[in-house]
């Protein structure tokens, strides 16, 4: 993981910067998507949408894939599961700490979908 600090600002939501990085993180890859459509300024906050959606909806899709597997998809899902919710805490954490941390592969990815 990459990391880089950022210093507190407000969005264009009217957030500071660390609560909208939580908030990205909160409610999985939904919460991502929601905060895709309405911060509209702030590159560290939609960094953190962008990556959520990427990060948490990816692995959602795989843990539905896994499922269809007799036995070794219960038990590779009931070993995911607890490291998604490790995963979940520790990245709100991190966007809290005003952190632009990145994941490989999806971290990039958030990384181009906010040059465009």
């Amino acid at each position: 993981m990459e990391q880089e600090k950022t210093t507190t600002s407000k969005s264009s939501t009217g957030l500071d910067e660390n609560i909208g990085g939580l908030l990205a993180y909160l409610g999985s890859f939904v919460s991502g998507i929601i905060l895709i459509f309405i911060e509209k300024d702030n590159q560290f906050i939609r960094f953190h949408a962008f990556q959520s959606t990427f990060l948490f909806g990816g692995l959602a899709i795989i843990n539905l894939v896994i499922g269809f597997i007799p036995f070794f998809g219960a038990v590779a899902q009931f070993l995911l599961s607890p490291l998604m919710v490790i995963l979940w805490i520790v990245t709100m954490y991190k966007a809290y700490k005003g952190e632009r941390f990145k994941f490989p592969i999806v971290g990039d990815l958030a990384e181009d979908q906010l040059k465009k």
